[in-house]
């Protein structure tokens, strides 16, 4: 019986030490958030609009040149619009922020956590990630790029499955073209 101990004792000790050291692999590589950008554009019937959010931090993991994860967290509150000036520009802005969309007093940040990474092709990978607006969290799907020390994405995100209802039909009748479509498109440009 003691032998039988001792011999599970050893095993589980070259398991968690092969398991320690096998992660010693994985580099976390920052992103630089200064010389990154996220553009974000959104459709309505009557044609689309489109503008820019910062990303307040962000990740990239990787075994050897191979992607394996990653974490960004984003600043909702420097959503703006890039398509409008003056008034018209303030007001979208100022609608984005409110709560009839992203709530950010109450909602400062968004976050992205890939779950899972599969190469797709010599340098794109196929992620599936956990995106988190306004407090709830779902999956996303998306493609990711490397090339060197830089990344590239396009997602789209259903904003109805996060509480952002303005305008969607899907929820609304009668808008007739002050429909706002419930998807919109999250471009990345990353730099680590």
């Amino acid at each position: 019986m003691k032998k039988t101990i001792k011999n599970l004792a050893v095993v589980a000790l070259v398991a968690f030490t092969s398991f320690a050291f096998a992660n010693n692999d994985v580099e976390k590589k920052e992103v630089k958030v200064e010389s990154s950008s996220v553009v974000w554009k959104g459709y309505k019937v009557t044609g689309s609009h489109e503008g820019t959010i910062a990303l307040q931090s962000g990740t990239l993991s990787f075994d050897g040149d191979k992607l394996v994860g990653g974490e960004f967290v984003i600043d909702m509150s420097t959503i703006n619009t890039t398509d409008l000036d003056g008034e018209m520009k303030g007001n979208l802005d100022g609608h984005l922020k409110s709560d009839d969309f992203f709530g950010t007093e109450k909602y400062p940040t968004a976050k992205l956590v890939f779950t899972k990474v599969k190469a797709s092709g010599k340098n794109s990978y196929a992620v599936t990630a956990d995106l988190t607006i306004k407090g709830k969290t779902h999956p996303v799907n998306f493609d990711i790029s490397i090339y060197g020390s830089k990344a590239t994405a396009s997602l789209k995100v259903d904003r109805t499955k996060y509480d952002v209802r303005y305008g969607s039909t899907s929820f609304f009748d009668d808008l007739k073209d002050k429909a706002i479509y419930d998807e919109f498109d999250l471009v990345t440009d990353l730099q680590f």
